[in-house]
């Protein structure tokens, strides 16, 4: 039985080194593999999925009104498994759509991405896979202090920890670090 799985974690903890991987795997064993990512994340151009140790694969990049069911059917219904980068850029009814496809087409979904945003809230796809995934698994990083990162602080030009602005700001080590809650409180405690 095929399931909806969401694989989350800090910035930095390997999320789309592990998609790619897993992809890899599928493929190994002659099966069709669909990689998805959200349209908005444009970091390593429209179609690329890069992660930090190297690894790089082309991906169907996925606008925001999209309808991720009849995608499938329409163009991808030859595929084995469905894998999403950066899943938390989905709108709940693609992550909705995703999972008709799981229980209609018995076609196994992973997506990987962040559950919260720099101010430590819910990104609006994560938070639809945390009330219907299957299967929850959290990927560990590792805050500069040795504890579990649970944070993505978001750093401003002048190297400070920002707590205002939009939800979505792409960057990644230049923008992003993995932090845990005690540090982030601290740093935020130490700029006021």
């Amino acid at each position: 039985m095929a399931k909806l799985y969401f694989k989350f974690g800090a910035m930095g903890c390997s999320k789309t080194a592990q998609a790619l991987i897993t992809k890899f795997n599928y493929e190994e064993r002659d099966m069709k593999v669909l990689l998805l990512k959200p349209a908005i994340d444009t970091r390593d151009g429209a179609t690329v999925i890069r992660s930090r140790i190297g690894l790089t694969q082309d991906a169907v990049a996925v606008k925001e009104d999209e309808d991720l069911y009849a995608l499938y059917e329409q163009k991808y219904s030859d595929c084995d498994v469905i894998i999403v980068d950066e899943c938390q850029f989905l709108t709940p009814e693609q992550v909705d759509n995703l999972s008709d496809i799981v229980i209609d087409k018995n076609i196994p979904v992973l997506c990987f991405g962040l559950s919260t945003d720099f101010t430590t809230h819910l990104f609006p796809g994560s938070k639809r896979l945390f009330e219907i995934a299957e299967s929850i698994s959290e990927i560990k990083s590792v805050c500069d202090c040795g504890a579990k990162a649970t944070v993505n602080a978001r750093i401003g030009d002048d190297g400070k920890i920002v707590t205002e602005g939009s939800q979505v700001l792409l960057g990644g080590n230049d923008r992003y670090v993995p932090m845990c809650r005690r540090c982030w409180l601290q740093k935020r405690a130490e700029q006021a």
